[in-house]
């Protein structure tokens, strides 16, 4: 665009364009802001689950070692509805509602040591159920189920009837209490185009249901099946920051990382105490032949300081592992 000067603007009119300008830029800002062990990747329901205890604790530092130089990213039914939780915005804490829609389900209770079909649906600000999502990163509704202690942690893609209403096939849950997410985007209605998250809990009976394990020390490296896992970065609350991910494998860097979710890994994080949620966004999106690594960054902004328990999926050789280690945010 070519911009042409007018020197004998008047001075007001030229304050008022810049004053208009400036607004523009907040708003472009703000929208931009706005948006959270291992398994075999299916390619339908089922995505990465673990129900197993948290992962490694060595170390103790919250800031990694540096990753790999020369490295790069790429190559070629309603029911009686749970309360939303009382929280401010900046906390991103667990909700029930939000912005007028609902998260419902009629199980409040599971099994343990058995898989179950949880079944939920999300309601409009109108009173109907939600039938028209958008896809996002190749899913219309991404499902998660962790543990109050974070030790536990399944990422699901689930299947919804006609009618709205969804159905999670989750793996076996160990004892205690699991918060559930559903994570969206509507296509429809208020807010049409805007990603939310809405949460509630379910109760699994059982020996040790009120046990809870004490959450790993910060570390920003760990191990899963064989793959080593490097984090770099130093995020702070409010802030727009970057995370680095560098994977090695018997010492050496890994480049055969294999698209999963449009990406080369998906990063989710809650945080310990009132499992606040967040979703890191990578910075490069994966070609559907091609492959990755060995390090990938990831756009990170953190609600809340605290402790948070990342959980990072990647695919290799058609294997999808899940890898988790606690981040410090300042």
């Amino acid at each position: 665009m070519t911009h042409h000067s007018r020197p004998h603007a008047h001075p007001r009119a030229r304050a008022l364009a810049l004053a208009a300008g400036a607004a523009a830029l907040a708003v472009t800002l703000t929208a931009c802001g706005s948006a959270a062990t291992s398994g075999t990747d299916h390619g339908g329901a089922a995505h990465g689950t673990t129900t197993a205890a948290a992962a490694p604790t060595a170390g103790t530092t919250t800031t990694a070692a540096a990753a790999p130089t020369g490295a790069h990213q790429g190559h070629g039914v309603p029911a009686v509805p749970e309360p939303a939780a009382s929280s401010t915005p900046t906390t991103a804490a667990p909700s029930a509602e939000r912005n007028g829609y609902r998260l419902t389900s009629d199980t409040g209770t599971l099994a343990a040591g058995t898989p179950a079909a949880y079944r939920f649906a999300v309601t409009a600000p109108d009173g109907t159920r939600l039938t028209a999502y958008r896809t996002e990163q190749t899913e219309r509704m991404h499902f998660y189920a962790v543990r109050s202690d974070l030790t536990g942690f399944q990422h699901l893609h689930p299947e919804m009837a006609a009618d709205g209403t969804w159905t999670a096939p989750l793996a076996a849950l160990t004892p205690g209490t699991w918060r559930t997410y559903a994570s969206f985007v509507p296509d429809s209605g208020p807010g049409s185009g805007s990603g939310l998250v809405l949460s509630r809990t379910v109760t699994v009976p059982g020996e040790g249901a009120d046990a809870a394990a004490r959450l790993p020390a910060a570390t920003g490296t760990t191990t899963v099946d064989g793959y080593t896992v490097t984090v770099e970065g130093s995020p702070v609350a409010g802030r727009a920051g970057e995370l680095k991910v560098a994977f090695a494998r018997d010492g050496a860097p890994v480049t055969d990382l294999q698209p999963y979710l449009e990406t080369f890994a998906h990063l989710t994080a809650f945080r310990a105490g009132d499992q606040a949620f967040a979703h890191l966004h990578p910075e490069t999106r994966a070609e559907a032949n091609g492959t990755g690594g060995p390090t990938l960054t990831f756009h990170a902004e953190m609600p809340a300081a605290g402790d948070w328990r990342l959980f990072l999926q990647f695919r290799t050789g058609g294997q999808l592992h899940t890898a988790g280690l606690t981040l410090t945010v300042a």
